[in-house]
């Protein structure tokens, strides 16, 4: 076996002019309209292009090249009247390996990014400007993380959660704020509204400011006392299933390992066939069942 590893990209980027770059898809016509463009536009009018476009060199032409990735990144130059654009150039063509499997940045990720960049002297206004947001939402990110508890930084780190979620759990104390977070994402739901409803249905007594009273617009007092009554239930049974569910699901697949191991016996399965077909029906229905021998395993 070789252990020559192949270089996905040439050693030196290079410039290329725009009339010599093929795209292999077309933009829509109103591309332009999205905020995705006009982020990457005021990102590129701000800092220029920080990940250079993709290309491979088209088989007959070796000064023409077909583009794998980077089409708004062109046609954002473009626009700006900008007619070249230093690229890497990929030694296979295939489109697929780019821009398929990415993380987008999480919330508190973009908050560390922010405080970084301002600790480092660049002006608020330039970042703004680069993300294309105004400077009072700079601020609200800068300040994303005050009030909020360690535990749930580190179970948010990787999430994309709205700010105005962050702002409804700055209201409850640590403890509850946890509990919220581990229903949001048992729930997979960062939502904003789900993030105030569960606010609505904390008690008083888990509130910051404990001494002021809830006003949730469009609920009225007795309403969120009910909610707050459903809420305790609700965890209450969350947490029992939880104790539960290790032993149950052990119990379950040794069941069902028991019941494979008795229709193995041609025996057995002959007298549930003559007897029981209905029980027999049941069991391989069972035995046949792969969700639980796989989640065992």
């Amino acid at each position: 076996m070789s252990n020559i590893v192949t270089m996905a990209f040439e050693p030196n980027s290079i410039r290329i002019k725009f009339v010599d770059i093929l795209p292999v898809k077309q933009l829509p016509s109103t591309i332009k309209k999205t905020k995705k463009y006009q982020q990457i536009l005021a990102s590129v009018r701000e800092i220029g292009i920080i990940e250079p476009p993709i290309v491979t060199r088209q088989a007959k032409k070796s000064d023409q090249f077909m583009l794998l990735d980077g089409h708004l990144r062109i046609e954002v130059l473009k626009d700006l009247e900008i007619d070249e654009v230093i690229c890497l150039v990929a030694t296979d063509d295939e489109a697929f390996t780019y821009n398929k499997r990415i993380n987008r940045l999480a919330t508190i990720q973009e908050h560390k990014m922010i405080l970084k960049a301002i600790e480092r002297g660049v002006p608020e206004d330039r970042i703004a400007k680069a993300l294309d947001i105004n400077i009072p939402s700079i601020r609200q990110k800068r300040k994303l993380l005050d009030g909020i508890c360690p535990e749930v930084v580190e179970l948010l780190k990787d999430t994309h959660c709205p700010v105005s979620t962050f702002q409804s759990l700055k209201k409850m104390k640590s403890m509850r704020q946890v509990e919220v977070v581990e229903l949001m994402i048992a729930m997979n739901n960062f939502s904003v509204t789900y993030s105030r409803a569960l606010l609505a249905a904390t008690r008083q007594d888990q509130l910051v400011d404990s001494c002021k009273p809830k006003n949730i617009k469009g609920v009225s007092p007795e309403q969120i006392e009910k909610m707050e009554t459903e809420m305790a239930n609700l965890q209450r049974e969350m947490k029992l299933i939880e104790d539960s569910y290790g032993p149950d699901h052990l119990n379950l697949v040794l069941a069902r390992g028991y019941l494979v191991s008795i229709l193995n016996n041609t025996n057995v399965e002959r007298y549930l066939s003559k007897n029981h077909s209905e029980i027999l029906g049941e069991f391989r229905k069972i035995s046949d069942s792969t969700s639980i021998g796989n989640e065992a395993l």
